[in-house]
């Protein structure tokens, strides 16, 4: 593939450089490398003044301490954005940022290929404010145009979609907005901001379910909403009504996480595509879906608005016609995987498999009934090893059906 620069790091600084010096203060901590876990709640002010004036650093444990100072710090300069708030999980940060962005009457444009979670917070919570969600096909570029309504306040992407990879075209999404004052909200959670900048392709703000790739070990919940000058006071008033907050000891997971996550990203990607590229010539694979491989079908805007890619991807298996059969192959090949473990999530350091089922997931771009699609998350596993457990479970698969 062929690599752009990353445009992530501060100043003349390499994003490298930034993971591992940025967001911590030894000098204000004794010493210690790492910034330590701050639990807090009430924080004592010295005088009338600093109390009235809120003219402190920290307030109250709610609004922000050492710990929570740390990561978005390191998170706001990796996204190039004006600040950035934390929570307890990446929907509670996806729901911070439309909450922040929308009122009654106001309408939602959700690409169809968005997190199962964000889809039932729209069509949920959503619509008892009043709020109207309006499903748009992944690839449909400067279409979305005719789509935008006097009443179309957010158009939120995920880029690509965690289970099925379509990759949209955000610089043509701003450009079809006009001068209409809607935010672009970019989940980017699979690129990380080492891979991919939407604040700088023309989104307004940047969520992450931090659970993942950040945090990187599957020991936390986490969280975070980045947004640009325009955005983030918006961010950060509601984050603060809301009464949202990420705990002190997952704080310190994620930063400890985020010192690593360059060199994890590197080894994620190139297992993931020696995983996929295998997958590809098994006669028994009828598609791979990882955006950096040329047969994808957004290969070409992955080249133009990617500097790499991450350890999720997806691969079709072929369906059968009698009733049934199916899903005893599927059991045959995933109930007996040695090494991908079956489980939601992933961004860790071990390797998960999960059948995705989206026959109600979509509205507008149906996924194909029979297309069997299996979502894979690379992790550091020996490659042979995770290939050769995938042989095992596609053998099965075959005499199964």
């Amino acid at each position: 593939m062929n690599k752009k620069p990353n445009n992530t790091s501060a100043g003349q600084l390499s994003v490298e450089t930034l993971l591992t010096h940025g967001g911590r203060w030894p000098e204000d901590q004794f010493g210690i490398v790492n910034t330590p876990v701050y639990r807090a709640s009430t924080v004592l002010h010295p005088n009338l003044d600093t109390l009235v004036n809120h003219n402190q650093p920290y307030t109250y444990g709610r609004r922000g301490t050492p710990s929570t100072r740390s990561v978005e710090e390191l998170i706001t300069k990796l996204e190039n954005g004006k600040g950035s708030r934390l929570t307890s999980s990446g929907i509670s940060a996806i729901s911070c940022a439309l909450m922040s962005v929308v009122k009654n009457g106001d309408e939602v444009l959700l690409v169809d290929s968005a997190y199962a979670p964000t889809r039932q917070f729209c069509d949920g919570y959503l619509a008892k404010m009043g709020v109207t969600t309006k499903y748009f096909d992944p690839r449909i570029g400067a279409g979305i145009a005719e789509l935008i309504g006097k009443n179309t306040s957010a158009i939120m992407l995920e880029s690509p979609a965690s289970h099925t990879f379509e990759i949209q075209d955000l610089p043509a999404i701003r450009k079809a907005c006009g001068d209409r004052d809607i935010a672009i909200i970019v989940d980017n959670t699979w690129a990380t901001p080492l891979y991919y900048q939407p604040l700088q392709l023309g989104a307004d703000i940047s969520v992450h379910a931090g659970t993942k790739m950040f945090v990187g070990h599957s020991d936390a919940m986490f969280g975070t909403i980045t947004a640009n000058a325009k955005f983030f006071p918006a961010i950060e008033q509601t984050h603060g009504l809301l009464g949202l907050f990420a705990g002190p000891d997952d704080c310190y997971l994620a930063a400890r996480g985020m010192r690593t996550l360059a060199i994890r990203m590197k080894e994620h990607e190139s297992r993931a595509l020696e995983v996929a590229k295998w997958l590809e010539g098994h006669e028994l694979v009828e598609r791979v879906l990882h955006p950096a491989l040329p047969s994808h079908q957004d290969h070409k805007l992955f080249q133009r608005d990617f500097s790499g890619s991450g350890s999720l991807f997806g691969f079709c298996l072929p369906v059968a016609s009698t009733p049934g059969v199916s899903t005893k192959a599927l059991a045959a090949f995933i109930d007996h995987m040695k090494l991908f473990g079956i489980g939601y999530s992933w961004g860790g350091f071990e390797s998960l498999i999960l059948p995705s089922l989206l026959d109600k997931a979509r509205t507008v771009s149906p996924w194909p009934k029979d297309k069997r699609l299996i979502r894979l998350h690379i992790g550091f596993e020996g490659v042979q090893d995770l290939i050769g457990d995938l042989e095992a479970g596609l053998n099965r698969y075959k005499s199964a059906l």
